[in-house]
């Protein structure tokens, strides 16, 4: 019986695990390289990255790249095309979180990486990512987060809001109106999946390879809500972090340039990819019980969501 592919999470060909379009998006190859990483080299290697109150600063980060023929998969202290992330000690299952989080994203329109999992020499499964911030004809693209697009250190990256980010953007991006779009349907969709943990510094700018300054491709996003209780909001919407009203989602997207007519259009896109994201999500790898979870977490939102859609257009008839 064929196992979804570790890259889409559609049927992978019997015996295999990625398709092979998958593998030639994620690495540029047709046969899927060998993972020459341990895990416990890993944690050795990346006890510098770990963070003392964000998520996913738990998560080993470590850089990765394919050798010279194509065919490995190993450690590159400098220059590695991808960032890999093993399973963490405190929290279970953050790898298989983090990939069916960014095949939701996708699937609600939010541009993402070439991602997907692996497994590395022991078996257990990783999570990898090829960098954005690389373009082999120009070298390093150059990314700034939020925080330091706010003059902000590090260790203030949740002491901002939506507000903040939506001024950066305005301030900061080449066409301020197409990107604060694009911030408005991430914040919700950070909302919508649960995630706690999209700080200041879980939010970029990139300079693309024409010059312009754009949001770049989302990262790190998690359900976070599946590994904290009682989870809230990094950032503030209209002050507020635990339950955003829909006022106050109809006025940060005012706050965005968006007409009331544009928020509810995600609002209801969103709502819609209901059963999509939960297909996605029971197909995952992660353990039946926190795909329950997710489950639940994911008809609750999206029933909040064409709620406050119906609510206000009936408002306005």
């Amino acid at each position: 019986m064929s196992e979804p592919c570790l890259v889409c999470l559609e049927d992978a060909p019997l015996g295999d695990s990625y398709h092979a379009k998958c593998l030639h998006r994620l690495f540029g190859v047709r046969r899927a390289p060998v993972v020459d990483v341990e895990l416990a080299k890993l944690y050795t290697l990346a006890q510098a990255m770990v963070g003392h109150t964000s998520l996913s600063g738990v998560q080993r980060k470590i850089s990765v790249g394919l050798t010279a023929d194509r065919a490995t998969l190993q450690i590159a202290i400098e220059g590695g095309a991808f960032i890999l992330k093993p399973q963490a000690q405190t929290f279970p299952c953050l790898p298989e979180n983090e990939q069916v989080t960014m095949r939701i994203a996708a699937l609600a329109g939010i541009e993402t990486p070439p991602c997907g999992l692996v497994r590395l020499r022991d078996g257990s499964l990783a999570y990898l990512i090829r960098r954005f911030d690389r373009d082999p004809p120009n070298g390093k693209l150059l990314q700034e987060d939020f925080c330091q697009l706010g003059e902000l250190s590090p260790k203030q990256k949740y002491e901002g809001s939506a507000e903040l980010c939506a001024r950066l953007v305005k301030r900061f991006a080449s066409e301020p109106v197409v990107e604060a779009a694009k911030l408005f349907r991430r914040m919700v969709f950070t909302w919508w999946t649960g995630n706690g943990d999209m700080h200041l510094k879980n939010f970029s700018l990139l300079r693309t390879s024409d010059g312009l300054y754009r949001l770049s491709p989302a990262y790190d996003l998690l359900c976070t809500s599946l590994v904290v209780e009682d989870e809230q909001l990094a950032l503030s919407v209209g002050g507020n972090k635990r339950r955003v009203t829909p006022r106050q989602w109809f006025d940060f997207a005012a706050y965005c340039r968006l007409t009331e007519k544009a928020a509810i259009r995600v609002f209801s896109e969103l709502a819609k990819l209901l059963e999509p994201a939960v297909r996605l999500v029971e197909r995952s790898r992660l353990p039946a019980e926190l795909q329950e979870r997710y489950v639940a977490l994911l008809r609750d939102r999206s029933a909040t969501l064409e709620r406050a859609a119906q609510g206000h257009r009936r408002s306005r008839s």
